[in-house]
This record gives structure tokens, C-alpha cells and sequence, in this order.
């Protein structure tokens, strides 16, 4: 019994006495609703937390392991936000939005050694998200994802029919999307993958290989259509090798990409 008591406790915070602090910070602080709920929680939760600045936490979010939690300037979390930070941390840049019932979960009980979600600038993470950083996430600035994205990065081993799958450990290579990137609606990321910068996916695709840069990639699993450079359509759907170093803004890809 106590064995399992340490283990939970150590899931949830780093020491059985901050666990204590935290939960009384957190249980006195996170019901508070509307301004008031808000100011508060940006002063306070700075005693279990780490702030670059102003941030705006709205009541119900629920913060796991708050010590490894890093939020920039002007971060927002929507009602409903869930951070698991279990041990490697995540980091959230300055003006960064996490809407409602969005899910950023480091629960690394086995040990790999670059577990830990770190989003950039500028991002809008949205509603109903899933990211599970057991392999490390990387997100880069101006990064958009609409409702329900998932993005995973780890991955079962199977190999061996004769066991179950629980039990065959897992592959976590860990997933990089790029800045500028647009996730649509539904989207699967899944573990081993880096989405080049400006790139679009589309709704409802499943993405299992690398995607270049300034691409179009749609269906399950995703392949390249266009290059949003020149609008040109891939032969195919096949990878583009060769990366210019263009920069255009997000705005103009997403004009590109609809016209």
C-alpha cells in the first residue's frame, strides 16, 4: 500500500511536501470563475509554476507535476485544459492560446529520454487536442490546430504475436512540426514524423512519414498534392525533394493554398 501511495504521489508532483503545497494552492484557486479566478490564479500560481510574464488561466484546468510547467507571456488555457508534465516538462511560448478541453500529457513511467512537449509563439492549440509527449513533441511558432488533432509520439511494438502488446515496449522517436504549420480538423500525427514549415494537412488525414516544407498533404495515410509555393499539383502525391528558403507568412499559404 505504501508502495503504490509513493508511486502515485510521485506521479503527480515531485515530493510528497510540494504535492501538499500544490494541492492547496490548486484547490483553493482553480474553481475561481470569471476576471477575478483569472487574476488570481496568474499571481498565485506562480508559487507552483514557472511565468515569463501575464498569463490568463481560466478555472477548471487541471495542472499535473505544475513544477515541470513552463507558460510564456500572455499563454492562454482555456476551461477544461489538462497538463501532465510527468517528468521532462512542457513549455508553452508567449501568446500561445490552448483552447477548451485540450490535452498536453508527459506521463514518461518508462523512463525515455526525450519525453516532454514544447509548443512555440504565437500557437493556437485547439479545441479537444491530444498530445502525448512520451517521444518529445516539438512545435514551432505560428502553428495552428483546428478541433480534434491528435498528435502522438510514441508507438507500440507488436513484433512477437505470442505476447500481448502491452508488454513489448514501444518506439518513441518523437514528432517535430515546423513553424507556420496548419493541422486541420481531426488530423493524426503519428510518432517519427517532422511536418516541413508553412505546410497544410488536411482534415481528417493520418500523417505517417515525413511532410516537406510549403506542402499540401491530404487522405489517410497523407500524401503531398501541392506545393503552396507555386500552386503546382505533385505528380502522384509523391514526397518533393529540394527545400527553398522561402518564408512566407501562414496567411499567404492558406490564400495560396484556396484559390
Amino acid at each position: 500500500m505504501l508502495g503504490r501511495l509513493r508511486y502515485y504521489i510521485l506521479g503527480q508532483s515531485t515530493s510528497l511536501a510540494r504535492y501538499v503545497f500544490e494541492q492547496l494552492i490548486l484547490g483553493l484557486l482553480s474553481w475561481i470563475p470569471s476576471i477575478v479566478g483569472i487574476g488570481l490564479r496568474a499571481i498565485l500560481y506562480r508559487l507552483i509554476l514557472r511565468t515569463r510574464g501575464f498569463v490568463a488561466i481560466e478555472h477548471g484546468v487541471r495542472l499535473v507535476q505544475p513544477a515541470n510547467i513552463t507558460l510564456g507571456r500572455n499563454v492562454y488555457l482555456d476551461h477544461g485544459v489538462y497538463l501532465h508534465a510527468c517528468p521532462y516538462g512542457i513549455e508553452i511560448g508567449d501568446d500561445t492560446f490552448v483552447m477548451h478541453r485540450a490535452e498536453l500529457h508527459v506521463y514518461n513511467f518508462r523512463g525515455l529520454p526525450h519525453a516532454g512537449i514544447r509548443i512555440g509563439k504565437g500557437c493556437i492549440i485547439g479545441e479537444s487536442n491530444v498530445i502525448r509527449g512520451p517521444g518529445g513533441v516539438s512545435i514551432g511558432d505560428n502553428v495552428l490546430t483546428a478541433p480534434l488533432v491528435q498528435i502522438l509520439s510514441s508507438n507500440h511494438i507488436y513484433d512477437d504475436p505470442n505476447r500481448p502488446v502491452i508488454d513489448q515496449g514501444v518506439t518513441a522517436e518523437g514528432i517535430t512540426i515546423e513553424d507556420g504549420v496548419w493541422l486541420g480538423a481531426g488530423v493524426i500525427v503519428l510518432d517519427g514524423v517532422t511536418i516541413g514549415r508553412n505546410s497544410v494537412i488536411g482534415a481528417g488525414a493520418v500523417v505517417t512519414a515525413d511532410v516537406p516544407p510549403y506542402s499540401l498533404a491530404i487522405g489517410t495515410p497523407a500524401r503531398v498534392i501541392k506545393d503552396l509555393r507555386d500552386g503546382q499539383t505533385v505528380s502522384g502525391g509523391a514526397s518533393k525533394p529540394g527545400v527553398h528558403d522561402l518564408t512566407p507568412s501562414i496567411s499567404d499559404v492558406l490564400r495560396r493554398g484556396n484559390r
